[in-house]
């Protein structure tokens, strides 16, 4: 079984034809295993809907502890494209012995459609779950990064490996 954690991110959020904003109602995730015509056993479970950037370290600790408590080895966590690093670093100090977390996320709104990234990141880090061994990871743009060799290149909107960058 893997787990599916949403925290909210721009994956998840809804553009408001009115106003302009964005905005959380629910998760897209089980219409988008749906149309992937995903047959791996998952089970999904929203802790929070929320902008990575408002995200606090007791956030980050609710996500610990579900990490935690969860009988799965194999656990995704769909979070925000800003602060999905930070939130990486805080679970491996969290000494989460045995467990493959992937974190994964979108820089367009899956709500828009054909020009979202979600879809994409998701279906990679469904793979990557599924292979890599125990540890945290960053799956985006088809790539993974394990969680202290990662950043979010702000210019170019990729995440890159930290290291490689001078």
């Amino acid at each position: 079984m893997i787990q599916i954690f949403v925290t909210g991110g721009t994956f998840d959020k809804e553009y408001n034809f009115i106003n302009g904003e964005l905005f959380f109602k629910d998760t897209h995730l089980p219409l988008m295993f749906e149309r992937g015509r995903s047959t791996l056993p998952i089970d999904v479970k929203t802790l929070m809907m929320i902008d990575s950037l408002e995200m606090t370290d007791a956030d980050r600790g609710i996500i610990s502890h579900n990490c935690k408590r969860v009988n799965s080895n194999k656990i995704i966590i769909t979070h925000g494209t800003d602060t999905m690093v930070a939130t990486g670093k805080y679970l491996a100090q969290e000494s989460i012995k045995e467990k493959t977390i992937v974190l994964t996320g979108a820089m367009i709104p899956y709500a828009f459609g054909s020009s979202s990234d979600g879809f994409f990141n998701l279906g990679s880090a469904l793979a990557f779950v599924q292979t890599l061994p125990a540890g945290v990871y960053v799956a985006m743009n088809g790539r993974y990064f394990k969680w202290d060799n990662v950043r979010k290149n702000r210019m170019t909107g990729f995440f890159e490996e930290e290291k490689s960058v001078g």
